[in-house]
């Protein structure tokens, strides 16, 4: 099940999924930690409903939980991150990066994309370093 993860407009976070046809649920909170938690709670709460009932589970209920977060929750859930430094690391101008983060400024799907593979490729040379 694919999860998404948002800053909302009062600073407090929404998990809802973006997969399934037959439930929709959502979990909130004062972070993206809290979000998460009230998510899975609902999702664990639907499932047991269904169980207690002796109802077919619908497929979505089956499949692992997969979150998606925009911006502003990646950088408040993984908060040992620099943004700016970040941004460096990306080629972004830090100033811009700080404005994604907020969520103050429109980002375009090509930044987007930008940032995420620059994440992904700083994953893997972490993976493969070795510590002396």
């Amino acid at each position: 099940m694919d999860v998404r993860i948002e800053k909302q407009t009062d600073g407090t976070y929404i998990a809802y999924n973006t997969t399934g046809d037959h439930v929709t649920l959502i979990g909130s909170g004062n972070s993206v930690a809290e979000a998460k938690e009230d998510f899975k709670a609902s999702y664990n709460g639907v499932r047991e409903s269904y169980k207690s009932r002796g109802s077919l589970m619908p497929v979505e209920l089956t499949e692992d939980i997969v979150f998606h977060f925009d911006l502003s929750s990646l950088f408040e859930y993984y908060n040992m991150f620099n943004v700016s430094a970040l941004g460096r690391y990306l080629g972004i101008n830090p100033g811009l990066m700080r404005q994604y983060k907020k969520g103050d400024t429109y980002i375009s799907d090509t930044q987007l994309e930008k940032i995420e593979a620059g994440i992904h490729r700083l994953g893997t040379e972490l993976a493969a370093l070795s510590l002396v």
